[in-house]
């Protein structure tokens, strides 16, 4: 495969999800004909070997240069043909954002291996237009009325026919080969999930870039398997399944839900605020699954625009945080999860707090009320919710 074929193929990739070879404020570069910049250009510099990412360059919110190490060159072909791969159903859960949606279901039909189905779950959008678009674009249409993210992914995966479901969001364009590789990446009966490489579509503005300096969704560049026995060696301390991907690009064997239950419905949008992604692929590991990330599967997000809907973002991220962490004990019995929820993040908060009113703040402790207030949100929600739920029993 010669260089000035690969530059051609990315080109294209990126054209026919864009329109143009590279999104506001990020630019994409083939390292097999260019050679990388020394310094951070104003926005994001995404690298490429091989038609596969390996790195970036980012000009943070605080001016500083952000390289990330590059990652070794790979094969970028699948692990099998693409004929070989099981079938995959994709789920997107949305609620009256049909613009996005409609974008997002343009990035469908491209794809190297085709989705066996497409299902959208209309999370109680107030009106037609959703399902006007779900329609217009040939897909399986299902309304869940009940506000919850879970909720809806739930309805999804009770849906899907495949043996394997993958999860996107409507805010999300797709690379070509996403899906492809999201599945070729199941090359062992001991993975449960499987997630991607979430990396911006724009940085056209600060909140954008504040939100890609220090809460990114990328988890880097070279691909990661979180071993069940790694987790069970672990128990003493909260495992970060967080660092494990995002579920703007997340795949299961359908077989999971029936061992490990279906989504927690008090977790993410709609209800706690998040983690209702990171809480599964935890619950999956002390299932004895094993979790994996595959960079090779892009996908490309668009942050919050502005800094109001940002500050709201980081609040509910917190608030499904400290839900999830007692979720996690609840079901697991890990108690290094009470003690994270109770001791360890309330003294890491102090001592973020004590920088602050000793003026010594630094540009990532911008959103800390924020972050406080939705902890301790996150936290009296589930109490309350473990209540209703106990009066319930």
């Amino acid at each position: 495969m010669s260089p000035s074929w690969r530059a051609n193929v990315l080109e294209a990739d990126l054209r026919r999800m864009f329109g143009v070879a590279d999104g506001a404020g990020v630019r994409h570069m083939d390292l097999d004909i260019q050679v990388a910049p020394e310094d951070c250009d104003p926005g994001m510099i995404v690298l490429w070997r091989g038609g596969l990412p390996v790195g970036h360059l980012l000009r943070g919110s605080d001016g500083q240069c952000r390289a990330t190490p590059v990652a070794a060159a790979r094969d970028s072909g699948p692990t099998s043909p693409v004929q070989n791969l099981p079938s995959a159903s994709v789920v997107i859960c949305t609620r009256d954002r049909p613009n996005e949606l409609r974008r997002c279901l343009a990035s469908l039909p491209q794809q190297s291996l085709p989705p066996a189905e497409i299902i959208v779950v209309d999370n109680a959008s107030k009106g037609d237009e959703t399902r006007q678009v779900v329609l217009a674009a040939g897909a399986i249409y299902l309304r869940e009325d009940r506000p919850g993210l879970d909720i809806a992914r739930n309805r999804g995966a009770q849906r899907a026919s495949s043996s394997i479901v993958a999860y996107t969001d409507d805010d999300v364009l797709l690379h070509p080969h996403w899906l492809e590789r999201l599945v070729a990446a199941f090359d062992s009966r001991s993975i449960g999930a499987v997630t991607g490489l979430v990396l911006p579509a724009e940085i056209a503005t600060e909140a954008q870039r504040y939100f890609e300096t220090f809460w990114s969704f990328g988890q880097g560049y070279t691909p990661q398997t979180f071993r069940a026995d790694d987790f069970a060696a672990r128990k003493h301390e909260v495992f970060p399944s967080w660092q494990i991907g995002a579920g703007a690009s997340m795949a299961f064997r359908r077989e999971v839900f029936d061992r490990a239950g279906m989504f927690d419905e008090r977790l993410d949008v709609g209800q706690a605020g998040c983690s209702g992604d990171s809480e599964y692929w935890y619950r999956l590991l002390a299932n004895g699954y094993d979790c994996r990330y595959e960079p090779a599967s892009v996908a490309f997000h668009f942050h919050r625009r502005t800094m109001e809907s940002l500050a709201k973002q980081i609040y509910f991220y917190m608030r499904g945080h400290s839900a999830a962490l007692l979720v996690q004990h609840e079901r697991t019995g890990v108690r290094a999860n009470l003690e994270q929820a109770f001791k360890w993040k309330p003294l890491w908060y102090l001592a973020r707090v004590r920088r602050r009113l000793f003026r010594r703040s630094i540009p990532e402790d911008r959103f800390l009320w924020q972050e406080i207030a939705g902890y301790v949100s996150g936290l009296l929600f589930y109490l309350r919710t473990r209540r209703v739920r106990r009066r319930g029993a």
